[in-house]
């Protein structure tokens, strides 16, 4: 087993005090796909920010453009046929969009790393997983391959599996689901970045393993002081681990709120469809919860409120006016006509 000494090394805390400024500011960000059917505004017009120290989860439906937000704070977006139409997207104030290929290239991994849903996909099955946690090391430090690998065991204690020195030699088809995120998790630590991006970390695993994994990004978030991002379309597996959540519907966020309000007392309804979607012990045997319909077509998106066709409180306005995000308090956003009866209802 590694020592203490040497897993702190590899990861070593950070100031307290940078939590002072926002590190990534997304501002007004528009996202298109041009198709042969027409375009995709995938993205239209998001706004939010993460601090030192501080995690922000994204949540909604697949297609809500949660992930597409996050690939293009991280520059892995297909151009074409994507493309950013308008925005901002500041780290540490300084705007990524307007960098060279080669300083947003210097960003990633080293400033900015990002977890991915599928980690076995992610993972190169003919390699050990050693090598490939190595590999961060020899290529943006130029270590030797058995110092790569001494700091690939501790990365691999760090993250709290078991036997790291024994098993840095395995394949990734033999280590469990929840294993395989670990490393991943390790892999995005390896370079000590000072955020990270965690797309659908629980994807696939069952209950007990994904709060073992939200419970090891927010121990690290802790001990480091970096910024987490989260995207789920799951509200139950944030609640104990994100500070503020931003809740996204067809390419918007529709409501952002620090969590505790968030949950006590939704102010969109959508918001309200997605926490009334979660299991609870006291529903024992009654039918779930669904909100009815699906997501918009992203080339047709209805006039008016994009939730409308969808939302049980639409009204005519909501037909024909797109609502803006009014602010309702410290922190607190909705972009819904009736956020107040929402709210009191």
């Amino acid at each position: 087993m590694t020592s203490p000494e040497k897993t702190s090394a590899v990861l070593a805390p950070r100031d307290p005090q940078a939590a002072d400024n926002p590190l990534l500011q997304v501002r007004d960000l528009h996202v298109e796909f041009h198709t042969r059917d027409g375009v995709v505004k995938a993205v239209n017009g998001v706004n939010y920010s993460v601090a030192a120290g501080e995690t922000l989860a994204v949540l909604g439906e697949s297609g809500s453009g949660k992930s597409v937000t996050a690939q293009a704070v991280m520059g892995i977006l297909d151009m074409p046929p994507a493309r950013i139409a308008r925005g901002e997207i500041r780290f540490r104030g300084q705007d990524m969009l307007t960098m060279s290929g080669e300083a947003r290239r210097k960003l990633r991994g080293a400033k900015i790393a990002m977890i991915f849903q599928d980690a076995l996909s992610s993972l190169n099955p003919v390699l050990s997983v050693g090598y490939q946690l190595g590999e961060m090391f020899r290529v943006h430090q130029g270590l030797s391959k058995k110092a790569a690998l001494a700091k690939a065991v501790a990365l691999m204690d760090r993250v709290k599996i078991p036997a790291a020195k024994n098993r840095v030699h395995d394949f990734p088809h033999q280590f469990s689901g929840g294993m395989r995120q670990r490393i991943m998790i390790a892999m995005a630590l390896a370079l000590e970045p000072e955020l990270i991006i965690a797309d659908e970390p629980t994807t696939a695993l069952d209950v007990t393993v994904q709060a073992q994994v939200m419970d090891l990004l927010a121990e690290l978030r802790r001990e480091l002081h970096m910024g987490l991002i989260l995207i789920t379309h799951d509200l139950g597996v944030v609640a104990d681990v994100a500070d503020k959540i931003a809740v996204m519907y067809a390419g918007r966020i529709v409501e952002t709120a620090p969590v505790h309000e968030l949950y006590k007392n939704p102010a969109h309804p959508y918001t309200r469809g997605l926490l009334d979607s979660i299991p609870r012990l006291d529903q024992k045997g009654q039918e779930l919860y669904a909100i009815k319909g699906l997501p918009p077509n992203l080339l047709h998106v209805p006039r008016g409120c994009a939730f409308h066709p969808r939302c049980p409180k639409a009204q005519d306005i909501c037909r024909t006016d797109a609502p803006a995000l009014h602010i309702l308090g410290e922190g607190r956003r909705s972009a819904c006509h009736f956020w107040k009866e929402t709210v009191n209802g």
